[in-house]
């Protein structure tokens, strides 16, 4: 009997989210405690995975935008390399050894939720070393743990079990950029 497969995801509340910017702040200093005083002028925040977006419907909007770990990622097709691969918990990864600084997967990236390291020229994105290192654990992301809202969650969606399924059963949620065909395993609660 074959063990099912994980699907590791992130939930956004959007209904809860108060942008006070903790969860960008655990992500720096947990992720990129070099980066901690820089400033990435591409994203217009500090050097973390977390870019803010405002939406414009019936009314403004902050989304929190991270690396939606899809199913079907451009970024995974695109490395000529073989440096972005899905690992066991159905999450998209980079692998250094292997990665050039080519940046193809930041270019083809719908959901720009990719960024170059000023340091050392390459990719980054969600997660990083040290919140993988806090999975690895059994433990949450830092931007998780840092919501003092609880409009973050993390965990596998194959189990119905989980604290992230039971969270999908009960709000209605929407993935960004589906019609992309990239299969996004982040999904953002629009109403309880």
């Amino acid at each position: 009997m074959t063990e099912k497969k994980k699907q590791l995801a992130h939930l956004f509340d959007a209904t809860q989210c108060i942008n006070c910017g903790a969860c960008s702040v655990a992500c720096a200093q947990t992720n990129y405690p070099e980066l901690i005083n820089e400033f990435n002028p591409g994203w217009n925040t500090i050097y973390c995975n977390i870019r803010q977006v405002k939406v414009e419907k019936k009314r403004p909007l902050q989304i929190l935008v991270q690396c939606q770990q899809c199913s079907d990622a451009p970024c995974v097709d695109t490395c000529p390399f073989g440096a972005n691969y899905y690992d066991e918990n159905g999450m998209v990864r980079n692998d250094p050894n292997k990665c050039i600084g080519c940046n193809y997967c930041i270019a083809s990236c719908p959901y720009n939720a990719r960024w170059t390291h000023p340091v050392t020229g390459l990719p980054s994105k969600c997660m990083g070393k040290g919140c993988l290192d806090l999975i690895a654990q059994g433990q949450q992301p830092a931007c998780v743990t840092a919501c003092p809202a609880d409009a973050r969650l993390f965990g596998d969606t194959t189990d119905p079990e989980s604290a992230i399924s039971r969270r999908l059963a009960k709000n209605k949620t929407a993935k960004l950029l589906e019609q992309r065909g990239t299969k996004p395993n982040f999904y953002v609660v629009v109403s309880k």
